[in-house]
């Protein structure tokens, strides 16, 4: 067993294809694919998307400072490619790909109706980087879709949506299901605590 040397680049794979929604008004209303986006901070709660400036949607969310991160499933898996290598310059992505915007208690970004869930920004910063500028904010409101909100526990079981993520050019389902959080440390039933790490 060896490794390669490859030169520098962007080989953080898997990550989640979202597609980012904003605009303050229907007649401007956008949406965008991104996979350049994540968690950054836990208290208070802070996201990030990077987005290159030629993009529709960058104006838009630089001028408004607003935007929703909405999760995709596979049923959206068409929409959200689409979304990618269209503009909105040119295109009514919601007309194209038949997805709903629908108003949003927090910010004035639509939420996207089918998505499972849609995580409310508001921005803080703006970092210039290279091909894509960083837009830092913050967490305003998260709206969860109640088909995947157990009545009698409330747990969310976002795994019910058949979520999507994008690798190097591709898109995929989640696979089975491996371990919790902590599992690998989680004493026996005898008291005992596992202490040889398996595959």
């Amino acid at each position: 067993m060896g490794k390669q040397s490859w030169k520098p680049g962007t080989l953080i794979y898997p990550l989640p294809a979202v597609l980012v929604s904003c605009g303050t008004t229907p007649e401007e209303y956008n949406m965008l694919t991104i996979a350049w986006t994540g968690t950054i901070c836990t208290e208070p709660p802070m996201c990030y998307i990077s987005v290159r400036k030629e993009r529709h949607s960058y104006d838009i969310i630089r001028r408004t400072g607003e935007f929703v991160i909405n999760l995709t499933t596979e049923a959206m898996a068409k929409a959200t490619d689409w979304c990618g290598v269209r503009s909105g310059r040119n295109e009514n992505k919601w007309e194209a790909t038949g997805l709903t915007p629908i108003p949003n208690p927090h910010v004035a970004a639509p939420l996207i109706a089918e998505s499972p869930l849609s995580i409310c920004c508001r921005v803080r910063q703006v970092v210039e980087l290279g091909t894509h500028d960083m837009f830092i904010a913050d967490v305003v409101g998260i709206e969860a879709d109640d088909r995947y909100i157990d009545p009698e526990t409330g747990k969310f079981s976002l795994e019910k949506a058949a979520p999507i993520v994008y690798s190097h050019g591709e898109y995929y389902t989640l696979g089975k299901l491996i371990g919790h959080f902590g599992w690998s440390v989680r004493k026996k039933k005898s008291g005992t605590r596992k202490t040889k790490i398996t595959k």
